[in-house]
């Protein structure tokens, strides 16, 4: 209401200013830690052996929001949908899910015993790590991850490459063939009005 209603923009001017601006996204990564936790002890309650339902709700609770944003904002729903409007963008995670996805993992860890961490410091750590890399994503305004590294050495152990790069075939093509341009836009959707001229005669 304040946003949309306050006179002059004086709200949206306080809460866009960058010292302010920091402590509201602090404040929103130690809320989403405590709804993570939360989500695993609740879940745990009725699903003593279930680790992956505990890390689903883990997960949806820390990212209860942005279901509800990303339609506000005019992306789509789902990776469905998003495959169907080319969204491709929408199918790439961000860092706060993926930081829920992880947190929900360490969390359910924790809840079963695995890992050898109090709750409450486990609770503590947590919410450090994702507030100082928020409040540094924010104030240097950088949308890199910070899993970009972690990630990158799993998908080299597990994949025998680094993430993003594409595995190599050396049936599929010919080292002297020069690489095929990628299609534009315009052409993939001009192949797609042919085909659908090409059904409907």
């Amino acid at each position: 209401y304040l946003i949309f209603f306050c006179p002059l923009n004086l709200f949206y001017k306080c809460v866009a200013f960058l010292p302010v601006k920091l402590i509201l996204v602090a404040m929103k990564e130690v809320v989403r830690v405590r709804k993570i936790a939360a989500g695993i002890h609740h879940a745990h309650h009725a699903y003593h052996n279930g680790w992956v339902i505990m890390v689903l709700t883990g997960w949806v609770k820390g990212e209860v929001l942005a279901l509800w944003v990303h339609p506000g904002r005019g992306q789509c729903w789902g990776p469905v949908i998003c495959v169907m409007s080319s969204d491709l963008f929408s199918l790439l995670p961000s860092s706060p899910t993926k930081a829920s996805l992880y947190g929900a993992i360490v969390f359910t860890l924790q809840q079963t015993h695995w890992l050898p961490v109090s709750k409450n410091t486990l609770i503590l750590l947590f919410t450090l790590f994702m507030a100082a890399s928020k409040v540094f994503m924010t104030a240097t305004h950088s949308h890199s991850s910070p899993f970009t590294l972690v990630e990158s050495m799993l998908c080299k152990v597990l994949f025998s490459s680094t993430a993003g790069s594409a595995p190599h075939d050396s049936h599929a093509v010919s080292h002297d063939a020069p690489p095929s341009p990628a299609k534009s836009k315009e052409d993939l959707n001009e192949g797609a009005r042919k085909r659908k001229a090409k059904k409907a005669e």
